[in-house]
């Protein structure tokens, strides 16, 4: 087999399959976490452009600046907090108390919105780019241990593959009650209604991490924990060992084009919604066309990592997701009932990356363990600060593309007229780009040969 090859199906046995789906009782507990991990994601993805360009009158080069500096700084953060997250294991044996300091995100969100109202432009930029980047490192501290609890656990490949569903299910109950409602509470564009809204939600957040903290900690007392490397080590030298990983690296890779192409769409669905379709109340529609799929997908997925293996469904996900959205470069040719339809599909094939690409990560932390060196912390803050960057990428290229396509700024939701070149922006943006960030992704991922190294326990 070549190394462009994908493997087959990873063959397991009935009693490495029986054992773990018997002892994975709190998993719902757990997945919870991902409920307000979803709202984080969802709302400043979704609206926050949005809301600097049209609300606060900042030009879509600064705005895109405040999305894409504070998340620059999250690939210092992340892997610092990922080797931070293994000492914690290794002193107390387990990573909750920096997940309880998470808790405090909610508070950082509402203050984000809660731009005081004689701030416009660059002033009201500065405001919302200092809580963006508190809010980034509190999230950071909740996110690293969270994602990394799959990989402590003595639990097996396919079992691994489940515990993400699940957390990938609650997570698009997040983003699409977030993604539903967020627009909805905001739709005057008020100042007032994203205070509203922040604070709202933040409730959710707290209430979801609570639970969460409560999940983790029975699911690894049932299922038995993972310790990490007996001898701490550097920041600097968990980077330098996952960055060695070959298959582990071509994974990240191709997750930091995958995580930019999601977030771009993400973030440009409001201007196609009101550019392109030409309503803007179209925005919660297309969100539920995108995020609502990946409710009933995620199991689907499930069944086909079983069968075909999780790289062959990673490859299929990302090969839906850009015809997709090559397919909705026609524009308002399409109609608004095809036009959903098509985001529909891209809605299944976001719900297939997420699971793949997020339950392939302990697969790497297995393989690594099994040539004895384990840290899934450092793994995990790897992945989770490239995950940080590719969430800025997406949404700063298609401010950019705003930028070059000359996209007029407004002040509290006003009307403001559009040259051709902008709207062609908007819809070049939504479409074209990611169809080729994806490709790319799809071309590093083509390499891994993770599957095929993967332990079954």
């Amino acid at each position: 087999m070549t190394a462009t090859q994908t493997p087959g199906p990873v063959p397991v046995s009935r009693a490495a399959e029986a054992s773990p789906r018997a002892r994975l009782p709190h998993l719902a507990a757990y997945g919870s976490g991902s409920l307000g991990m979803g709202v984080w994601v969802t709302v400043p993805g979704l609206l926050l452009l949005y809301f600097l360009t049209n609300t606060l009158g900042v030009s879509p080069l600064v705005a895109g600046l405040v999305l894409l500096l504070p998340k620059v700084l999250d690939a210092v953060v992340h892997p610092t907090f990922g080797t931070w997250s293994d000492r914690q294991a290794r002193r107390h044996g387990h990573r909750r108390g920096m997940m309880r300091l998470g808790l405090l995100l909610a508070v950082a969100m509402g203050a984000m919105f809660a731009v005081p109202s004689g701030l416009t432009g660059l002033s009201a930029a500065l405001w919302v780019g200092f809580f963006y980047i508190v809010g980034n490192l509190l999230f950071a501290a909740f996110q690293v241990p969270y994602l990394t609890a799959p990989s402590d656990l003595k639990v097996g490949y396919h079992e691994r593959t489940r515990v993400f569903m699940v957390r990938m299910v609650m997570l698009t109950v997040g983003l699409l009650a977030a993604g539903v409602a967020a627009p909805a509470l905001v739709a005057d564009h008020e100042r007032g209604s994203y205070v509203r809204m922040a604070l709202l939600l933040g409730v959710v957040m707290v209430v979801s991490g609570v639970v969460a903290i409560r999940g983790v900690r029975r699911l690894t007392e049932t299922c038995g924990f993972r310790s990490p490397d007996a001898e701490a080590h550097s920041t600097r030298a968990d980077l330098a060992l996952a960055w060695q990983d070959r298959d582990f690296r071509l994974l990240v890779l191709s997750y930091l084009f995958t995580g930019a192409t999601t977030h771009l769409v993400l973030a440009a669905v409001p201007f196609y919604a009101e550019y392109v379709l030409g309503s803007s109340g179209l925005t919660a529609v297309l969100m539920g066309a995108f995020l609502g799929p990946a409710v009933f997908a995620s199991p689907i997925w499930l069944r086909v990592s079983r069968r075909i293996g999780k790289q062959r469904g990673l490859l299929l996900s990302q090969l839906m997701f850009i015809v997709g959205t090559a397919a909705l470069l026609a524009g308002d040719q399409l109609g608004v009932a095809i036009s959903v339809a098509v985001v529909v599909v891209l809605g299944v094939a976001f719900a297939g990356l997420q699971l793949f690409a997020f339950s392939m990560v302990p697969d790497a932390v297995a393989a690594a363990e099994q040539r004895g060196s384990s840290r899934a912390g450092a793994y995990t803050g790897v992945w989770t600060a490239t995950e940080a960057v590719g969430t800025a990428i997406g949404p700063y290229v298609y401010s950019a593309m705003l930028a070059i396509g000359g996209f007029a700024a407004a002040v509290d939701g006003d009307s403001v007229a559009q040259p051709d070149s902008a709207l062609s922006a908007v819809l070049i943006g939504f479409t074209a780009v990611p169809a080729v960030l994806m490709t790319i992704a799809l071309l590093i991922q083509r390499r891994c040969r993770l599957d095929r190294s993967a332990p079954l326990t």
